[in-house]
């Protein structure tokens, strides 16, 4: 599997909880007519420090598909705002779009079942 992960930071004045509501609610739905590409579309909420701080990030999006070459069309297109204009103006109601990343990823996995059985059982 191809994954892109966009790292975003919600707009300033913007609570976790109303960021959070408005991507759900509103973004997800708006933007699943563009989503023809991608086999999965999840989102990170990224829940803040234990001291209330905020981190660079509020939220990862992780999108998978099924070839690098529809993965790395869908960051370009990102990197150049080749996205319908409505969904660029709610990303602006959202999100400080100067602050976002978007990357292509390869995970490396260790499967560590031996290691939850062995705690689970003692």
């Amino acid at each position: 599997m191809h994954k892109l992960m966009i790292f975003m930071k919600r707009r300033p004045g913007m609570s976790h909880a109303e960021f959070r509501s408005y991507y759900e609610d509103h973004h997800v739905p708006l933007c699943m007519p563009c989503m023809a590409g991608p086999r999965r579309y999840v989102r990170h909420f990224i829940e803040p420090g234990p001291d209330g701080q905020d981190g660079p990030f509020d939220v990862i999006t992780e999108l998978w598909f099924d070839s690098a070459r529809m993965r790395d069309a869908v960051l370009q297109g990102l990197r150049s705002d080749a996205m319908p204009a409505d969904v660029i103006a709610d990303e602006e109601k959202l999100f400080d779009r100067s602050a976002a990343r978007a990357f292509a990823i390869s995970d490396c996995e260790t499967v560590l079942e031996a290691r939850a059985e062995a705690t689970a059982g003692g």
